[in-house]
């Protein structure tokens, strides 16, 4: 009682409250969306919001350096152990759902693509696209390892294998789909939220990414978009999460080209 006492006297005096958001480079948009959107309506917060990747997020988390990490994968199980061992209790709420959309330079002619020939061509084994009914090389576009895109690819297409060393290693969605929209011969993958005219999508074993199969899950690179907190979210923190969840919140949510979780 004392603790809300002091809260409320210190909101009329003036003080703000913070908020720490650093991570996924594909959450950002929501996120920044959102911070705007709460701190309208709630002129005592002040929320920053960061990119750097998922891994870099997930760190600060443990770190204690930010008070959300956002993520496009899952918490790793060796992050999770790190986390346990620093006394930091990772706790993930699912705020959005996402597809890795497989995009190429406008003018090339393929329209589909199987998961095994992305393999090859991320691997190295196909490097012209004249092996898939295409013409001239193959410009590999890829996310940074301290990507959750990333770490997505790698585990639905690649499996785990080493991908190809001529790959042009990026740190943000936006990076990749300004490479591919600049090289005729690149190919790449970002979030949903990144997609326009500029690049053209390829639909992936015959689906294309839309809000309805990656809600029903028959678009092979669909995944969940996360925010990570220390234990259950509280405060100002909760505050935060629960209007992202609120319908006002997942309008922004599909306003910025992501699937709603509700």
């Amino acid at each position: 009682m004392k603790k809300l006492l002091v809260l409320s006297i210190l909101l009329s005096l003036g003080f703000t409250q913070s908020l720490n958001i650093q991570g996924s480079t594909t959450v950002l948009p929501i996120a920044q969306a959102a911070a705007e959107a709460y701190m309208e309506k709630h002129p005592d917060a002040d929320i920053m919001v960061r990119g750097g990747g998922s891994g870099t997020g997930i760190a600060a988390l443990i770190d204690r350096a930010t008070d959300i990490a956002t993520s496009s994968r899952p918490i790793k199980t060796k992050e999770l152990k790190q986390a346990r061992e620093r006394g930091v209790n990772p706790v993930g709420t699912v705020i959005a759902l996402d597809g890795i959309a497989v995009i190429v330079h406008p003018n090339n002619p393929i329209n589909d693509i199987s998961i095994a020939d992305l393999k090859k061509i991320y691997t190295g084994k196909i490097t012209s696209w004249n092996a898939l009914g295409g013409k001239g090389n193959i410009v590999v576009v890829s996310r940074d390892a301290a990507s959750g895109t990333f770490e997505v690819f790698n585990e639905k297409v690649l499996g785990g294998t080493k991908m190809t060393e001529g790959a042009l290693m990026l740190a943000s969605n936006l990076e990749v789909a300004r490479a591919v929209e600049q090289t005729p011969g690149a190919i790449g993958y970002v979030g949903l939220g990144y997609l326009s005219e500029k690049v053209k999508v390829l639909k992936v074993n015959g689906v294309n990414p839309s809000e309805e199969t990656v809600r029903n899950g028959y678009y092979p690179l669909a995944r969940a978009l996360y925010m990570y907190t220390n234990g259950n979210p509280a405060g100002l923190t909760k505050s935060f999460i629960d209007f992202i969840l609120s319908g006002e919140g997942q309008k922004i949510v599909r306003d910025n080209g992501f699937v709603p979780v509700k």
